[in-house]
């Protein structure tokens, strides 16, 4: 029943927004401006008792031990035991044209034996970018969503509780160099490479082009990238922007989706299938055990003995065949409907009409 109301849900949105448009900034983003990814190894202090075990864990005792050097306390000949003290490892992702003196969120996760980090506090700790140049700094308190309770019999487990964020936890200390002229030239790369969308795209900018500008700014390179020349006598930001206003109708792929751990299905609207006769039933074989116990006769020398009875039967579900012809999505969505199926039903159903041809589209199994 879930699955049918998901397939009716779906078919009703894609028939009344069909002819929905869609903005190419939605569907396309500027070639080469991208984030940059950051990362850096750092400790977590403040936990209350659910950190790294220093004997387990000799890394954390070894930062440990070089942080407290570098500020000047000697502990290099002591045994340290705390339990307050988490190693993590702190990612960030750097915003494209992104200046110094911005703040950005990262993520700090376990990397220990520690069993939570929640109440723990960042110390100071440099984010390097994939050049080994320190781009940004973190530091400050670690939110954490999970949590876990132990007691000698049972433990309660909720969410992840050795991972947390800190919003605007790290400070820019250095700009990543180029803009728009660091790009070179200005193209529109599709999120969803297709030879009709980079062509609708590129139509769509042409035509808003001649009655802005006066002339046509934008040539397909491939079926992914849409070149650009912008104009002399407007910025490359408000040329962006303004471009990126336009509404098209993207063309998608037929494809399916599904998902065997958890049994979802997605139908893309261009999926057809060819006319197929199906017939999906079952094989239940049922074996029971029923021992009975042998008691020998009066004055006799014989041994109580268990005797094995089983009974094995197999019923196997009648099911007619149903005729599916899929020329489109609300179409197929009805077909398979009408025939009751489970989620895992239609998994192997749509895998079996691959096979066989006559599922004209993309199948993808995950």
């Amino acid at each position: 029943m879930i699955l049918r109301a998901l397939l009716l849900a779906f078919g009703v949105l894609l028939s009344a927004h069909a002819m929905a448009a869609t903005r190419i900034k939605d569907v396309a983003g500027v070639q080469g401006v991208r984030d940059n990814q950051l990362i850096g190894y750092g400790l977590v202090m403040g936990l209350q008792g659910t950190g790294d075990t220093l004997r387990n864990s000799q890394f954390t005792e070894q930062a440990l031990q070089s942080m407290l050097d570098r500020m000047g306390v000697n502990v290099r000949d002591i045994n340290l035991r705390t339990r307050n003290v988490a190693a993590v490892i702190v990612t960030a992702d750097l915003p494209p044209f992104v200046g110094a003196g911005s703040r950005i969120d990262v993520t700090v996760t376990s990397m220990g034996d520690a069993t939570s980090l929640k109440g723990g506090t960042l110390m100071l700790t440099a984010l390097q970018g994939g050049d080994g140049q320190v781009y940004a700094v973190a530091q400050g308190a670690i939110v954490v969503s999970g949590f876990s309770a132990q007691g000698q019999a049972e433990t309660l487990t909720s969410g992840v509780a050795t991972a947390g964020r800190i919003a605007n936890g790290a400070l820019v200390e250095r700009e990543v160099r180029g803009g728009f002229e660091a790009v070179g030239s200005l193209a529109f790369e599709l999120k969803n490479p297709d030879y009709k969308t980079a062509t609708l795209v590129t139509d769509a900018i042409n035509q808003y082009a001649e009655r802005r500008y006066g002339v046509r700014v934008a040539a397909p390179r491939d079926f992914r990238t849409v070149v650009l020349q912008k104009p002399k006598n407007i910025a490359a930001t408000r040329f962006i922007a303004e471009l990126g206003d336009i509404e098209i109708q993207p063309d998608t792929p037929a494809r399916i989706v599904v998902d065997q751990r958890t049994g979802t299905v997605v139908i893309g609207k261009n999926v057809q299938i060819s006319t197929v006769a199906i017939t999906h039933g079952a094989l239940t074989i049922r074996v029971t055990e029923t021992p009975e116990v042998s008691q020998p006769d009066p004055f006799s020398y014989g041994q109580t003995a268990v005797v094995p009875r089983t009974q094995v039967t197999a019923d196997e579900e009648r099911v007619p065949l149903a005729i599916v012809r899929g020329s489109d999505l609300q179409t197929l969505v009805k077909g398979l409907n009408q025939m009751g199926l489970k989620p895992s039903d239609v998994i192997a159903i749509l895998q079996a009409v691959k096979t066989a041809g006559a599922l004209q589209a993309e199948l993808v199994v995950q």
